[in-house]
């Protein structure tokens, strides 16, 4: 059967400012910038965990009708589209760098049964929460 998960489409409004943000703020890498002719295929992973990868997706042609992308684009800038979930062994660490660094967090570090976590959005309105998990 399935063996993980390699791609996980993130949705975005500009893929330059996805760049910044993910790989000049979260440290992820690019794996892969490809110009498809019909599309542009932009991959980031964290470079611990080089199998899994975001793709970086412009909302429209060819996997969406230009009816169902704007829908899309109208429900990612509301926050509609659910949460990726970032883990790490420093969540207040993290949180100070990355608020450093600029990044607007929705919620500070805060003491959780499981560990402790926060949230941010990205600069489309994806909700990331970043949790170090307790032990």
């Amino acid at each position: 059967m399935f063996t993980g998960i390699s791609i996980h489409t993130v949705f975005v409004l500009d893929q330059e400012e996805a760049i910044d943000f993910y790989v000049g703020k979260l440290g992820f890498q690019i794996s892969t910038d490809a110009d498809l002719g019909f599309m542009r295929w932009l991959t980031v992973a964290l470079p611990e965990e080089p199998e899994r990868h975001l793709l970086l997706e412009v909302p429209g042609p060819p996997s969406q009708s230009e009816e169902t992308a704007a829908q899309v684009r109208d429900l990612l800038t509301k926050g509609a589209l659910g949460a990726t979930m970032l883990t790490t062994d420093d969540c207040r660490g993290t949180y100070e760098r990355l608020k450093d660094l600029g990044v607007e967090f929705t919620e500070e570090p805060t003491e959780q049964p499981y560990g402790i976590d926060c949230a941010l959005r990205d600069p489309f309105g994806n909700h990331i929460r970043i949790t170090q998990p307790g032990g």
